[in-house]
């Protein structure tokens, strides 16, 4: 495989991480609409370690450029990037769901170890 640009080393994840937390956000748009927010927030915290850990597998079976940890800390980041600078100010005009474990921080650590674990699983095999 040819070497890869430091600027497309961090772009193709980027895109995976923003197609990644498209996806939650669906449940979170959905979720609103058919049911109570704390079912939607618990759906959520379900979902969004599966989600991240199926785009790591994917990233690193398809890319593998960067290590399955910095993998996961730029999921990690770029996930709470675009919920503190966009959603929060923009979408909820709020930071309010930077208060809620459930809602924010227990999905953020999930997505992590997901992400590191299924990509650092799929670089042992």
């Amino acid at each position: 495989m040819p070497p890869i640009s430091p600027l497309r080393q961090y772009a193709i994840p980027g895109i995976f991480a923003l197609i990644g937390w498209a996806f939650c956000g669906a449940i979170i748009g959905i979720g609103r609409q058919l049911t109570t927010m704390q079912m939607t927030l618990i759906i959520h915290a379900i979902g969004a370690p599966i989600i991240f850990a199926v785009i790591a597998r994917v990233y690193q079976r398809r890319y593998g450029v960067i290590s399955p940890l910095r993998m996961a800390c730029f999921f990690l980041f770029a996930v709470i990037g675009i919920d503190a600078l966009i959603v929060a100010p923009f979408m909820e005009r709020s930071f309010a769901m930077f208060a809620s474990v459930l809602g924010t921080w227990f999905p953020f650590v999930s997505i992590f170890f997901a992400s590191w674990i299924s990509g650092g699983w799929l670089r042992r095999l």
